[in-house]
């Protein structure tokens, strides 16, 4: 067995699928209609089929878990952050570890944790 996917809850899926296309590089693979598979595994669901399948409501920005992304380039990127999605909330601008590395974390659209941060020597 192995892990395929990793699936996030999302109001506006086109929004989305732009926003993770915008800074992460992350490609449309397959689009059912409310689910988008994207590049590297990550999976699009739209809010209304996600409340139908769990019949269950959606719990906004949980900080239960988080997306980890890595950057090279930590600085370019945050700059490529701002300048295209000023809006954005975050949790930890860019700070550095004991260790070395360099992260930043902020929330997407939907208040889906994401993490950015150096390649860990």
């Amino acid at each position: 067995m192995k892990l395929k996917n990793i699936l996030i809850v999302v109001r506006d899926i086109e929004r989305s699928r732009k926003y993770y296309h915008d800074l992460f590089g992350l490609e449309l693979v397959v689009d059912n209609d409310g689910n988008m598979i994207l590049t590297d595994g990550l999976v699009l669901q739209a809010e209304s089929y996600w409340k139908d399948f769990l019949r269950r409501d959606v719990t906004w920005k949980n900080n239960s878990c988080e997306l980890y992304f890595e950057e090279t380039d930590i600085e370019g990127f945050i700059e490529k952050l701002e300048s295209m999605y000023p809006e954005t909330e975050y949790v930890d601008r860019l700070r550095t570890h004991s260790w070395g590395q360099k992260v930043i974390r902020f929330y997407d659209p939907d208040g889906n944790l994401i993490e950015v941060g150096t390649p860990v020597k």
